[in-house]
C-alpha cells in the first residue's frame, strides 16, 4: 500500500466519523448521510484495494485510471448539485406558500380584532 493509498484510507475513515457524527447529532439529514456515507466507503474500499479501481478504469476502456476517478467525481457533484438545487426550489415554493397562509391567518385575526371593538 502506497502512501496515496494511505491518505486515501485514512481520509475515508475520518470522513465515515464525521458523518456518522453529524447524523448522530442530527446535524445532518439522513438521506444525505447515506449518499456521504457510500462514498467514504467506497474510497476506503478502493485505497484498500487499488487494483480494484485499475482494473474498472480498464474495462470501461479507460487508459488512465485517474482519469475515470476525475469525470465519476465530476458526475457526482454535478448530481449534487443538481439536487440540492431541486430542494432549494422545494422550499422556497414551501416558504412562499406559507408565508401567504400567514398573511391570510394574520389578516383574518386582524378582521375579527377590528370585529370585536
Amino acid at each position: 500500500m502506497t502512501g496515496v493509498h494511505i491518505i486515501a484510507l485514512a481520509s475515508a475513515l475520518v470522513t465515515l466519523s464525521i458523518i456518522i457524527e453529524l447524523s448522530r447529532r442530527r446535524h445532518l439529514s439522513e438521506k444525505y448521510a447515506v449518499t456521504w456515507l457510500a462514498v467514504a466507503v467506497a474510497i476506503a474500499v478502493f485505497a484498500v484495494f487499488p487494483g480494484l479501481f485499475n482494473s474498472i478504469a480498464h474495462h470501461v476502456g479507460v487508459k488512465s485510471p485517474p482519469d475515470l476517478l476525475a469525470v465519476i467525481a465530476v458526475l457526482f457533484l454535478l448530481t449534487v448539485c443538481v439536487r440540492l438545487s431541486w430542494e432549494i426550489g422545494r422550499l422556497e415554493d414551501h416558504t412562499r406558500i406559507l408565508a401567504e397562509e400567514v398573511a391570510i391567518l394574520r389578516k383574518d385575526l386582524d378582521d375579527r380584532t377590528l370585529e370585536r371593538t
